[in-house]
């Protein structure tokens, strides 16, 4: 199930942010005939930073699914450790959570 579930909000998250890069591109084609200055400037910025953006996620989303396949060997290797940290955890934040 955890894999099936975080296989689906990854790619999930990554078909938005190709729908936000392919609106942003439609947007930089669109105004590809504008004469004014401070437009082409504009268009420039963005493809210069929709080149960078894609580079960026594509490594965010790499280093992303690492640490999920680490966070789920380690979870599937000791299960007890994983179970007695979230109990700590959940029991230190609600101490935390009812102090006055």
């Amino acid at each position: 199930m955890f894999k099936s579930k975080t296989h689906y909000n990854s790619s999930t998250m990554s078909k938005e942010m190709h729908n936000i890069i392919n609106h942003a591109h439609a947007l930089v084609d669109a105004t590809s005939g504008e004469i004014d200055e401070r437009i082409k400037s504009a268009r420039t910025a963005l493809k210069d930073r929709l080149d960078a953006a894609k580079s960026e996620y594509g490594e965010l989303e790499d280093q992303l699914l690492k640490k999920v396949k680490a966070a789920d060997q380690f979870i599937h290797g000791k299960p007890y450790h994983a179970m007695g940290g979230t109990l700590m955890t959940g029991l230190f934040l609600g101490w935390v959570i009812t102090r006055k």
